[in-house]
């Protein structure tokens, strides 16, 4: 096993589209998960979720937050990512600009404008998750 180096981790991150799982707290102080579509925004981990969500509830009240993404295949690899997340405020066009971009890295440039669409409504949080500390680790059964 080794560390990845920074460019290794945002290939990792970027490249194949793989599902992020979030772990919030619940107000009784339980963890709770849940996977995640997300983008990058260089160091910041872009996500949405409904305000309406355990995980939306959650954010608001508490943003201390953890992001595990992994490569279930040989030699495996991941990235677990702790800081904190802020509900932004993004004008509609930024808002439906980064719906369709996360969209179209999960469902292929040619749905993703209808995705984006779908999802960039009101009741949905755009979510930036800020990094305050990252493992990142490559070959584990090596």
């Amino acid at each position: 096993m080794a560390n990845m180096t920074p460019e290794e981790y945002h290939r990792f991150m970027l490249g194949t589209a793989r599902t992020g799982k979030l772990a919030t707290v619940r107000e009784d102080g339980r963890p709770h998960i849940a996977p995640v579509w997300f983008h990058m925004d260089g160091e910041v981990i872009v996500f949405m979720t409904n305000e309406t969500t355990v995980k939306g509830r959650n954010i608001r009240r508490d943003p201390r937050v953890s992001l595990c993404v992994d490569d279930e295949k040989p030699p495996f690899a991941f990235a677990i990512i702790e800081g904190t997340v802020e509900i932004a405020q993004p004008t509609p066009a930024e808002f439906l600009d980064w719906s369709t971009r996360i969209a179209a890295r999960y469902m292929g440039a040619e749905l993703g404008p209808s995705y984006g669409k779908r999802n960039a409504v009101e009741g949905e949080y755009l979510v930036r998750l800020t990094p305050t500390h990252v493992i990142r680790q490559k070959g584990v059964s090596n």
